[in-house]
């Protein structure tokens, strides 16, 4: 009788207990869950990628020759017409002063040689033909034969035609006729060869490469200089090719240089390769930088955040809360006065943990997020908040290449 207090002690929590599992048991298994909301939401692309000029050029020797003298190092900024090196080429001095030397003679030496030739023909001709005229008056009068007045009508036709050949060589020699003419293009010829062993800029930009020194040989094919043209800096940037859907031009970005990780600096998407790199399965963008900052460096290695889209109020759930996923529309488990209920929904913007849903839910809804536990259509369940919040990986240390929601 003394035990009986304690007796019905016993009993009345063992009747607690199984009354709380009969009621726990109808209210279901307690599952991770998470309650809708509404945020404002930013997708973005992120990658590395380098500092790149709009275009390089590449200045090369159109001679052979050996460096006399290099004028620009690496960092140098150069207008067009800077002269960079200076070859010497002997040869090519050579070949001057001997178009020079030809061009010379045929001006003092073989020009008057053949005027006074022309002279000399002019007076044989006068001569002959002085003499013929005396022949045949003296045929007529019957005081010569007709062969001795032949032969000096032959001697005038020699004459005539030597005095027309040296006519035609003194006018050939003339200042703007064929030979000269052809002299000066055999000067003006070497000297433009000869000008080509002085190395100038093309374009105006920096100088990113030097490989001439003084001393060395260099051949045509070979580049000595690499020149960063002046104008607008971009950054090269390789994607993932199955990020193309949400690439557009025109999108904003954020670079972060890796040498300045706390001087970020904005940028837009000014171009977008046509095709696809078919070894690492990549297409290039450029974006376009303005204004560039003065740390800025060529090849220097920058990350980037490119905003593909953004939604100032947007339905987010996290991903490992979505099954059966076929293009644009997933299910999910939605929970509804305590009854998992299966629900098919619309997807817009994507992320690696977040995925905004465009249709089928509502603000303030619970859905499950534990979608490996065994769920039946309307099984009785329990939500228990997971807690989860819209997560930001850092994109200064990301190596891959997805789309991620901020």
């Amino acid at each position: 009788m003394k035990r009986h207090p304690l007796f019905v002690l016993l009993a009345c929590l063992a009747l607690g207990v199984l009354v709380w599992g009969l009621v726990q048991k109808m209210r279901g298994p307690a599952l991770a869950g998470y309650q809708v909301a509404a945020r404002p939401l930013v997708q973005t692309v992120v990658a590395t990628g380098r500092v790149v000029a709009v275009s390089r050029a590449q200045i090369g020797s159109p001679v052979t020759g050996v460096v006399a003298e290099r004028r620009v190092k690496e960092g140098d900024v150069v207008r067009p017409g800077d002269v960079l090196a200076v070859l010497r080429a002997d040869d090519l001095e050579a070949a001057v002063r001997e178009a020079e030397a030809a061009l010379a003679q045929l001006q003092q030496s073989t020009r008057p040689q053949a005027q006074a030739a022309l002279r000399e023909a002019e007076a044989s001709l006068t001569q002959a033909s002085r003499e013929a005229q005396r022949r045949r008056d003296l045929f007529q009068q019957q005081a010569i034969g007709r062969e001795e007045m032949e032969k000096a009508v032959q001697a005038e036709t020699m004459a005539r035609t030597a005095a027309e050949q040296a006519r035609l060589s003194a006018r050939s020699l003339v200042a703007g006729y064929p030979n000269e003419a052809a002299a000066r293009a055999r000067v003006a010829s070497a000297k433009a060869q000869l000008a080509k062993t002085t190395i100038r800029a093309e374009v105006a930009g920096t100088v990113l490469t030097r490989n001439a020194e003084p001393g060395d040989l260099v051949q045509p094919g070979r580049v000595l200089f690499e020149i960063a043209r002046k104008g607008d800096t971009e950054v090269l940037l390789p994607l993932d090719e199955k990020n193309l859907e949400v690439l557009a031009i025109g999108q904003s970005a954020t670079c972060i240089a890796d040498a300045f990780p706390a001087r970020p600096f904005p940028a837009k998407v000014r171009f977008i390769a046509p095709s696809v790199d078919p070894q690492r399965g990549t297409v290039d963008i450029r974006l376009t930088v303005t204004p560039v900052p003065g740390f800025l460096r060529q090849d220097m290695t920058v990350s980037v955040n490119v905003e593909t889209g953004r939604r100032d109020r947007a339905i987010v759930v996290p991903n490992e809360a979505l099954v059966a996923m076929d293009g644009n529309r997933a299910e999910l488990w939605l929970v509804v006065d305590g009854r998992a209920t299966r629900r098919q929904v619309q997807l817009g913007l994507r992320g690696l943990t977040q995925t905004e849903v465009t249709a089928g839910l509502r603000v303030g809804d619970w859905i499950l997020t534990d979608v490996q536990a065994a769920v039946a259509q309307g099984d009785r369940v329990r939500v228990v908040s997971s807690g989860l919040s819209v997560s930001a990986a850092n994109p200064a240390t990301r190596q891959e290449l997805p789309a991620k929601l901020d």
